[in-house]
């Protein structure tokens, strides 16, 4: 069965605070996602990610390894976590990320996993 990865984007500086009304509608719709995506089988992997401002990037160029603090692409919105999705096509793995409770302030983008 094909593996998709669901990469969610959101802009960070969008997010409710933490204890807010919105806090925890989210956190309740995402605990309703996870028991949908468990009773269903498909997710095998999901987490989120800590905010972007946390982020290292790594690059090596001509041979010397540059770092630097935060993201790779200056966006608007920033990649909040990952979920893997094991769906039998894509439109079954379209399916499960319009569920994704973030995909309606975001963006949840898809890609088949490397097979092999």
């Amino acid at each position: 069965m094909p593996k998709y990865a669901a990469l969610i984007y959101r802009v960070e500086a969008e997010w409710p605070e933490q204890g807010s009304p919105a806090s925890r509608q989210l956190y309740q719709a995402w605990g309703t996602f996870n028991q949908d995506v468990a009773r269903a089988g498909v997710m095998s992997f999901g987490t989120g990610l800590q905010p972007s401002t946390t982020a290292t990037s790594v690059r090596v160029r001509d041979g010397k390894t540059l770092i630097t603090d935060g993201p790779f692409a200056e966006t608007r919105e920033q990649l909040g976590g990952v979920l893997i999705f094991d769906c039998k096509d894509l439109d079954e793995a379209i399916m499960w990320a319009s569920k994704v409770p973030d995909v309606e302030h975001g963006c949840i983008e898809l890609r088949p996993l490397w097979d092999g």
